[in-house]
């Protein structure tokens, strides 16, 4: 756990660094790659173990429950941190 907290503090020192380098504009489309290529290798993973797939049935509405609650959840936050952080500084910029 301490090896992913600081994998990522680094990275953010890093960016917060070289944020103005043009390589670190572009990394929206690897980042997005990146996750796509996550999510299939976990399919995969799902796909190949038997135990999973045979219990599917009986876990199947749990993980779409908390797959629906964690994704409204999700959007909920984030429309709140919209509000309260950045809809001021979007009607700023609209008004120049």
């Amino acid at each position: 756990m301490i090896s992913i907290i600081a994998t990522m503090l680094t990275g953010i020192l890093l960016g917060y660094f070289l944020k103005d380098k043009k390589f670190t504009q572009h990394t929206g489309k690897t980042i997005s790659l990146t996750i796509f290529t996550m999510l299939f290798i976990m399919g995969l993973n799902i796909g190949s173990n038997k135990e999973l797939i045979e219990n599917l049935g009986e876990f199947g509405w749990q993980a779409a429950i908390i797959s629906v609650s964690a994704t409204c959840g999700s959007i909920l936050a984030s429309w709140i941190i919209f509000r309260l952080f950045f809809k001021e500084h979007t009607q700023n910029q609209e008004q120049e």
